[in-house]
């Protein structure tokens, strides 16, 4: 089976990952999921793959996978560890030859209006109450319903993660 490392985005905790992780677990893999120094502002991106490869250890093969702004972490990542597998979900690149300090400002993001965008929960899932999803959950969380009372956040992906032929089994 295969050693996962889960790379959170900004601001966020290895906790992100908690239900893909569980569900790696329960497919046989292994999965780390490591805390990133957000809140160090010491802390850059050498730092930030530092503590990944710390947690990885000696593990090789490891599939590195990286959201949003793990997206600039996780190339660090694979030029520390062993790694089989690289896998960006929705990640911050920066254009080729760009430092990744430069990306807010290449992609025009001080631009972007945010008047509209003052409750992303609700943007996104609308008619949901206002702080009804919480950055930092605790684990065993009430799932947040939708309108129709339906939960929208599930407990676990409907069926078992399906491995294609290049993802390890």
């Amino acid at each position: 089976m295969a050693a996962f490392a889960l790379i959170h985005g900004a601001g966020d905790a290895g906790w992100y990952w908690h239900l893909v992780a569980a569900e790696l677990r329960a497919g046989g893999h292994e999965a780390i999921s490591p805390d990133l120094p957000c809140d160090d502002d010491s802390a850059g991106l050498p730092e930030y793959a530092d503590t990944v490869a710390e947690a990885a250890g000696d593990r090789a093969g490891l599939v590195v996978v990286a959201q949003s702004l793990g997206g600039f972490t996780a190339p660090l990542v694979c030029d520390r560890v062993a790694v089989k597998l690289l896998v960006l979900v929705a990640p911050m690149i920066p254009a080729p030859g760009e430092a990744p300090a430069a990306y807010w400002a290449a992609t025009r993001y001080d631009q972007e209006p945010r008047d509209r965008y003052d409750d992303t929960i609700r943007l996104v899932l609308p008619g949901c109450p206002a702080g009804a999803c919480r950055r930092g959950a605790a684990p065993g969380a009430r799932p947040v319903r939708g309108p129709d009372g339906r939960a929208v956040a599930a407990p676990g992906l409907a069926g078992r993660p399906h491995a294609g032929p290049d993802l390890p089994r």
